[in-house]
């Protein structure tokens, strides 16, 4: 069954300047129990910032993260989005045609509002999925 967005978005990720350290990126996705942060400045969203992005463009190349600007590690522009009125159909499309399991969403000018992960579709689409176990399940510390 076909949903909007608004429906299943997680709202109010998280976001970093483009400027700040990949040290401190790290910092707030632990603190907050997530894998991801927007790279925005105001309502400009610059990228999508990963734990692997971390990992394999910084870590792995001998970067300082504590010098590191996310900036120069995030995916970069252009970025794709959805808003809160557009469909769990075309977040599927768009996850398969980029190869994501996130994707940011806006509102009107570009304003980040929320997530929307694989997880999210797989509890809204098929409640009895192993997916949507998984999605719900405690995660490791």
């Amino acid at each position: 069954m076909t949903r909007k967005i608004r429906d299943v978005m997680s709202p109010g990720a998280a976001s970093v300047e483009p400027m700040t350290t990949v040290a401190r990126a790290a910092r707030v996705m632990r603190e907050q129990d997530i894998g991801d942060v927007l790279v925005a400045y105001d309502c400009d969203l610059f990228g999508v910032l990963t734990d692997r992005d971390i990992v394999v463009r910084a870590l792995a190349e001998g970067r300082d993260p504590e010098s590191t600007t996310v900036g120069s590690v995030c995916t970069p522009p252009p970025v794709a989005t959805l808003s809160p009125d557009d469909t769990t159909d075309l977040a599927v499309e768009l996850m398969r045609r980029h190869a994501v399991r996130r994707l940011p969403v806006v509102e009107r000018g570009g304003c980040p509002v929320g997530m929307v992960s694989l997880g999210d579709l797989a509890t809204t689409e098929d409640p009895h999925s192993a997916l949507e176990d998984i999605s719900k399940a405690v995660p490791n510390r």
